[in-house]
């Protein structure tokens, strides 16, 4: 019987062996680079780069090139004048603790020593989460990172912004620490490549009260990625790594946190539950995981937060 699949799965080995040997960049980033990389209690070697993410980064480079080219063809069949060329996006999705951000900086890292698009920028939304104040006003703010809990029309205006070509276009910054938006902003100027890692960047519009579709930010996306692992395995490594945030981040007085830190280890395991099992846990269960077959490529994390295979959409 034929595959009608519209996926192709791969384990680790063989998506491996189909990264070419010529023209990559350089991977040898060194420990340095890798700390700076790596999320906290995400699992990520020099193998796992080789293996997996130069892979994925010769990918994405071949479907930027391809954009540019189809880009430039339509120019010509239109016959108007040459319109400014916008940058290629890529969503990238998945559970707190999953380790999307670690795949969003070293994509990042990797997409931009590329010679064809060296400038690759990356923006998360949790700068696009509403204000603690207002969150609070609403009662929302438990439900943070729900689909609920954005400034959804700021974030929908950024990307579309980006996506039409405009010169400088500016994105709040999120403190982790205060576990808040802060007057910060970051400011984007005609990147090749933007990369929007957050947990609900895959889902689909809303229906409006009037009954239209609405627009969704991956309308705007030219790639997606969710970032994959069994649930409970996911719960594991958030439990981790309160812990580890309890002896390192919660222990600076400004954190917002910093409550936690006096809790014994006993009691930090049973709040880091509640907080999955109230929270995270439902988030992803409702909002998050859905969204997965949106995705064009799908990276599967093993119990040892290490990638043990890729979905393709063909």
């Amino acid at each position: 019987m034929a595959d009608t699949s519209p996926y192709v799965e791969l384990d680790r080995e063989a998506w491996a062996r189909l990264a070419s040997a010529r023209d990559q960049p350089e991977a040898g980033l060194d420990p340095t680079e890798l700390d700076r990389i790596r999320g906290l209690g995400d699992f990520l070697d020099i193998d796992e780069v080789r293996q997996v993410y130069l892979p994925l980064s010769e990918l994405l480079s071949l479907h930027v090139r391809h954009a540019g080219l189809l880009h430039r063809a339509t120019e010509r069949f239109l016959d108007q004048p040459k319109p400014p060329r916008t940058p290629f996006v890529i969503g990238i999705a998945g559970s707190v603790a999953v380790g999307k951000s670690t795949t969003a900086r070293l994509l990042s890292e990797l997409l931009a020593r590329w010679p064809q698009h060296p400038r690759v920028e990356l923006v998360t939304t949790d700068g696009f989460l509403l204000p603690n104040a207002e969150l609070e006003r609403r009662g929302l703010l438990e439900r943070k990172g729900f689909p609920e809990s954005y400034d959804r029309r700021a974030l929908l205006r950024f990307v579309a912004e980006v996506k039409s070509g405009i010169d400088e276009v500016s994105a709040p910054v999120y403190s982790h620490l205060a576990y808040d938006v802060t007057d910060e902003r970051v400011t984007l100027r005609g990147p090749d490549i933007l990369i929007v890692e957050g947990l609900n960047v895959l889902a689909p519009a809303r229906v409006r009260a009037d009954g239209r579709q609405g627009l969704a930010i991956s309308d705007f996306f030219d790639f997606g990625v969710y970032v994959d692992a069994a649930t409970d395995d996911i719960r594991g490594w958030y439990v981790d790594r309160f812990l580890r945030l309890r002896n390192t981040a919660f222990q600076d007085p400004a954190s917002y946190f910093f409550r936690y830190a006096a809790l014994t280890e006993r009691e930090a395991i049973k709040r880091a539950e509640q907080v999955w099992d109230e929270i995270n846990g439902p988030n992803l269960h409702d909002n998050i995981l859905p969204t997965r077959a949106r995705a064009n490529l799908v990276l599967r994390k093993d119990h040892d937060h290490a990638v043990r295979w890729v979905r393709l959409r063909r």
